[in-house]
């Protein structure tokens, strides 16, 4: 069994390169600590077959991801890492580290277009509804799931807001999200409704005898910030509770947020603005959804569908 070791100089390298990503394009915590996890691993293989980052060709980054594909890693990944390497080696070119980048002729592996399962409406109404609003814990959870799905907010952006990023008044939020970036975010009246009930009634309760009190607007009965972790297990328990068995992820409350925009006739561009998409052609995956949505819906209403 390979031992999971590094080169310090690697290790001291990675680190650098980390901190020249946040300074250059101030990108947010969980992708810098990706690509630096994408890199240790690529690291601790070339420490294994007697090389360094800095003294590698495309012959052996190409071993490197085909040991990776044969070990069961997906395409996906292996694009992803891929992509981590191309980074970091365009970033060793320009800062004068290396004089030729090893992955600019390594063709990324070919990926077959993943549509998100998305939730009907009907769905979304059954999971809101879900919980039990007579407890402090319930009525965190509607808050939580009504605020998601108004908002189409990311399972991170979510469970981090705090109070100074919510304006009720006006029923906005202010989201930073990937690469620091700040988007103004409608919460609609209901979300707005919950969200208020939730931190007036709920929150207190939450946190009695807990100082100091976190920052984060949602809140464990510890008293303690809530994990993408415990979110996600939020939505799979309530999911579970309706007898709802359609295949679920962290976003799926974002992705139906989505699709119902645009089968409601929303802008594709306002959808990625709400979303916080820098690219309206990660956006444009939704408009397949709605499509099929629309299809489907014609086919089973139509007279002659």
């Amino acid at each position: 069994m390979q031992q999971k070791v590094i080169d310090e100089q690697d290790r001291q390298l990675i680190d650098v390169f980390v901190d020249a990503l946040w300074a250059e394009r101030g990108l947010g915590q969980n992708t810098l600590d990706a690509y630096a996890s994408d890199l240790r691993h690529f690291a601790i293989w070339l420490a294994g077959h007697k090389h360094t980052l800095l003294s590698v060709g495309a012959a052996e980054i190409q071993q490197y991801l085909g040991d990776r594909l044969a070990g069961r890693t997906s395409k996906r990944t292996a694009a992803r890492l891929l992509s981590s390497g191309r980074r970091f080696y365009r970033w060793a070119v320009r800062e004068g580290r290396l004089q030729q980048d090893p992955t600019a002729l390594i063709a990324s592996p070919k990926l077959s277009r993943l549509l998100p399962q998305t939730l009907s409406e009907e769905d979304v109404v059954n999971l809101i509804h879900a919980p039990d609003i007579t407890t402090p814990r319930g009525l965190r959870d509607r808050a939580m799931l009504e605020l998601a799905y108004a908002s189409g907010l990311r399972v991170s952006e979510l469970v981090t807001i705090n109070q100074e990023q919510i304006d009720l008044v006006r029923g906005v939020l202010r989201i930073t999200g990937k690469g620091n970036k700040e988007r103004l975010v409608p919460t609609g009246e209901e979300a707005a409704y919950w969200l208020r009930r939730y931190i007036l009634e709920s929150r207190p309760e939450l946190l009695k005898g807990c100082q100091p009190a976190p920052v984060a607007v949602f809140v464990s009965r510890r008293g303690r910030g809530l994990t993408r972790q415990t979110c996600w297990h939020m939505i799979k328990r309530y999911a579970l509770q309706i007898g709802l068995k359609k295949s679920l992820s962290p976003h799926s409350l974002r992705h139906a947020f989505a699709t119902h925009l645009l089968n409601h006739g929303a802008d594709l561009r306002a959808v990625q603005l709400l979303l916080g998409h820098s690219s309206l052609s990660t956006t444009q995956i939704y408009t397949h959804i709605a499509r099929a949505r629309l299809k489907a819906f014609h086919a089973a209403h139509h007279p002659r569908g």
